[in-house]
């Protein structure tokens, strides 16, 4: 469930306005009774939930008493999940869900709010709740039941309504008095300072008017590292992040990434700390390749299968190569839950929350950027370049031979786009290009491996004759995919090669 919602800071003299103007015709706003809500939040000692915007409670009282919030990238939008328990025992599934946050400190309750709260809905004709108001006078308990702290504030959450009808209430709230509030968490607003600095996880700030090359390494680091912990709750929910991409690709390709900017900054990064990171990213990139291959593979067989409306294939036989897949995927998102639970994995995050707050750079770090990154990108595009790259690539090649081309120019790429934002447009362009060249000997190796998996499936059941046919036919499909991906190959590689946007290699 994703949350959104806006806060507004009152004082005890304020009167909630009539809300009903905000309701649509046909539609009313409803009081609800007035309930008192106790809260018990758990946390690290040092409040590593709090300080990263997230959170732990049990709430007496609730159908689902305990419930984590996650933050998003969006201000007042937060992922909320909820689960049954005993009052002194978090549910271990929610416990997961903050292990990047946590990293296996231990968790104890840090504070108690009593909430008087008076709840406002407003509805549509057919009764469904649009946007719901409360009104929370809130009480900070210490251990022994003892106030320690009061305030009161507004909270607006979207229901099935709009962002529109969201935005008329809070109009209304605000010509009554009611002050724009942050998004301070209650339980991060009764603890005070120590819950508002900053987290352990340090966020990608962009890069200064003149870079060094030790600053695009640690922006290149901090991006990577974000994105990799930010879908791990996404993974073990099995939802999508928020451009619908899963989260285990694009976990995968956080870690393939951040293991190809240690690779390519290496000068810049002291080698006795970026090996063993990359080693264990390897690691990790590895436990998820099989999901996400999976995933990718179910994804390519449904659209194959449907690829020529007039030359319709077997739906049967589609469903039962989807099913061997399905069964793969299951298994393999099962590794990834094992792993996820694993001292070597916690290790692995401790070691990149680290690697982002202050990664371990050379001397040659402090030279312009200028200076230092064309020289690192230069070897990685020689490799693609080169004889055993696109030079010596032969157009009847093996695929395996186009699919080591098409690592060489992974590699390129990532390099070039973890440079380009210090350089000049030329650097840009060519980011944009290997793209192209990219998405070519990408589809290229998907349509080869789909190939070889549906006749390998079909291999394994030789007595289902429609399923040897159907998959005979969508080979045939894949491999002309090949053929076409090796023709539209030399036009791409042509634009990326052109000199202005090559011109500022070495």
């Amino acid at each position: 469930m994703v949350e959104e919602e806006q806060k507004f800071e009152v004082d005890d003299a304020y009167l909630l306005p009539d809300l009903s103007a905000t309701a649509p015709a046909g539609g009313r706003v409803r009081a609800l009774p007035p309930a008192t809500l106790v809260a018990r939040y758990l946390d690290t000692a040092d409040l590593r939930l709090a300080r990263s915007g997230a959170s732990l409670r049990h709430r007496r009282g609730d159908a689902l008493p305990w419930t984590v919030k996650l933050p998003t990238s969006t201000p007042g939008v937060r992922h909320e999940i909820s689960r049954p328990g005993p009052v002194r025992q978090p549910p271990p599934e929610l416990v997961e869900l903050v292990t990047t946050l946590h990293r296996g400190a231990p968790l104890g309750p840090v504070t108690v709010l009593r909430t008087v709260r008076h709840a406002h809905e407003v509805c549509d004709k057919g009764g469904s709740v649009l946007v719901e108001v409360v009104d929370d006078r809130v009480t900070v308990l210490d251990d022994s039941g003892a106030t320690i702290g009061t305030f009161r504030e507004l909270e607006v959450e979207l229901k099935a309504g709009d962002r529109k009808l969201l935005g008329q209430v809070g109009t209304v709230l605000r010509k009554a008095g009611a002050r724009d509030g942050s998004f301070t968490p209650k339980h991060v607003r009764a603890l005070g300072a120590a819950a508002q600095s900053e987290p352990d996880l340090v966020a990608p700030a962009g890069l200064p008017a003149d870079p060094s090359g030790g600053d695009v390494v640690t922006e290149a680091v901090r991006k990577e590292v974000r994105r990799l912990l930010a879908h791990d709750p996404l993974l073990r929910l099995r939802t999508t992040g928020a451009k619908g991409d899963s989260a285990v690709h694009q976990m995968r390709v956080a870690c393939r990434r951040l293991r190809s900017d240690l690779r390519t900054f290496a000068p810049l990064v002291r080698k006795t700390w970026s090996r063993p990171l990359r080693a264990e990213l390897r690691w990790l990139a590895g436990v998820l390749g099989a999901a996400r291959d999976a995933e990718v593979l179910r994804d390519r067989l449904r659209r194959t299968a449907t690829a020529d409306p007039l030359s319709p294939l077997g739906a049967g036989a589609v469903d039962r190569l989807d099913e061997a897949l399905a069964q793969r995927q299951r298994q393999a998102l099962a590794a990834i839950d094992e792993t996820l639970r694993t001292a070597r994995y916690l290790a692995l995050v401790d070691a990149l929350v680290l690697a982002a707050n202050a990664p371990r750079l050379t001397r040659r770090a402090a030279a312009p950027a200028t200076r230092a990154l064309p020289g690192l990108v230069a070897r990685p595009w020689r490799r693609l370049a080169g004889p055993d790259g696109v030079d010596g690539l032969d157009p009847l090649a093996p695929d395996e031979r186009w699919h080591a081309v098409r690592k060489e120019g992974k590699q390129a790429r990532y390099a070039v786009n973890a440079v380009a934002p210090a350089l000049d447009k030329a650097a840009r362009r060519l980011s944009e290009a290997l793209a192209g060249v990219q998405d070519v000997l990408g589809e290229h190796q998907d349509a080869a491996v789909a190939a070889e998996t549906w006749l390998a499936i079909a291999a394994e059941r030789p007595d289902d004759h429609d399923l040897s046919v159907t998959a005979g036919r969508l080979a045939e499909r894949e491999r002309e995919t090949v053929r076409r991906m090796r023709s539209r190959f030399p036009a791409a590689w042509h634009r990326a090669t052109r000199r202005r946007r090559t011109s500022w290699l070495p």
